[in-house]
C-alpha cells in the first residue's frame, strides 16, 4: 500500500476521502480477504501520516457502505457474504405482512454463450463476449416466487460450470467472494411491470396476462465495476418489493 498522504501531496478530496479511496485500492488489491481484520487505525494512521480521526471517518464511510464490518473489542473486518447480508441488505422481496426469509433455491439450467447487446451494457462488455447464463426458481414459503435470470462475463469467472455452482456452499455472492475475491459491495436496480412470458409464468404459478413485477440488478464490486446482470420476475399475488435504505444503511 502506497503510505504517505502528508501535506504537499495535491488532491481535489478531503483528506478522509483519500483515505478511503486508498483502503478501497487495497482491498480491491487482495491486500485484505474477506473476513479478515484491517490493521488498527493507529497503524493505518502512521501509514497514511494522518490523524486517527481521518482514518476513522474513512472507515466509518466503508462501514456505512457495508464493505467494512466493525466487531466491538475485536477491530474492523472486510465483509463477508453470509445468508444474513444478503437477506438483509441485497434481497427485497417480502411478504405483504413485512415478513421476511431466505429463500430456497431451484435450480433450472447453466448455459455459455456470447454477451447480447443489452447483457453487454449492463456488464460493461463487448458485445459477443463470451458470458454465462444461469437460472434459478426461488421458493418462499414453499411456493415458487421469483424467477433469476443471471448473466455474467465468463472473462471475470473462467473456470465457473454447473457443479461448482450448483454445489456452492454459501449464496452466489458468496461464491463469488470466496473463490473468485470478488466481492460485491452495491447493486443498482430498475423495476417495472409487465406481462411474464408463459414459460416463466407457468413456472411462477401465475395465470397468462397477469403482470409481474421486473427487477433489472447490476452488481458491483470495487471501482464500480459490474460482476452480474440479473433480470428477476416477481410473483406480487402474496409478496411485494421494500427497500428501507435508511436500515440497510445503518446496519
Amino acid at each position: 500500500m502506497a503510505n504517505t498522504l502528508a501535506a504537499g501531496n495535491l488532491t481535489f478530496n478531503p483528506l478522509y476521502k483519500e483515505v478511503k479511496i486508498r483502503i478501497t485500492r487495497s482491498l480491491a488489491a487482495g491486500e485484505w480477504k474477506p473476513g479478515e481484520a484491517l490493521p488498527s487505525e493507529s497503524r493505518l494512521a502512521g501509514q497514511f501520516n494522518v490523524s486517527i480521526g481521518t482514518v476513522r471517518k474513512a472507515i466509518d464511510e466503508l462501514v456505512a457502505e457495508q464493505i467494512l464490518v466493525r466487531q466491538q473489542g475485536r477491530g474492523t473486518f472486510v465483509a463477508t457474504h453470509t445468508e444474513d447480508r444478503t437477506l438483509f441488505y441485497f434481497f427485497h422481496i417480502v411478504g405483504k405482512d413485512g415478513s421476511k426469509e431466505l429463500p430456497v433455491t431451484e435450480f433450472l439450467s447453466f448455459h455459455r454463450g456470447k454477451a447480447e447487446a443489452e447483457d453487454a451494457a449492463r456488464l460493461g462488455i463487448p458485445s459477443g463476449a463470451r458470458k454465462l447464463r444461469i437460472r434459478n426458481l426461488l421458493k418462499l414459503g414453499g411456493k415458487p416466487v421469483i424467477f433469476d435470470d443471471i448473466v455474467v462475463p465468463t472473462a471475470l469467472f473462467p473456470d465457473l460450470d454447473q457443479d461448482t455452482f450448483v454445489k456452492r456452499e454459501s449464496t452466489i455472492y458468496g461464491l463469488y467472494q470466496a473463490r473468485y475475491g470478488i466481492n460485491v459491495i452495491r447493486i443498482s436496480e430498475r423495476l417495472s411491470a409487465a406481462n411474464a412470458p408463459a414459460r416463466i409464468a407457468g413456472l411462477l404459478d401465475t395465470r397468462r396476462n397477469t403482470p409481474a413485477l421486473v427487477i433489472k440488478r447490476v452488481a458491483y464490486t470495487y471501482n464500480d465495476t459490474p460482476v452480474e446482470y440479473r433480470v428477476s420476475w416477481v410473483n406480487t399475488e402474496n409478496h411485494e418489493y421494500l427497500s428501507d435504505l435508511w436500515k440497510s444503511e445503518a446496519r
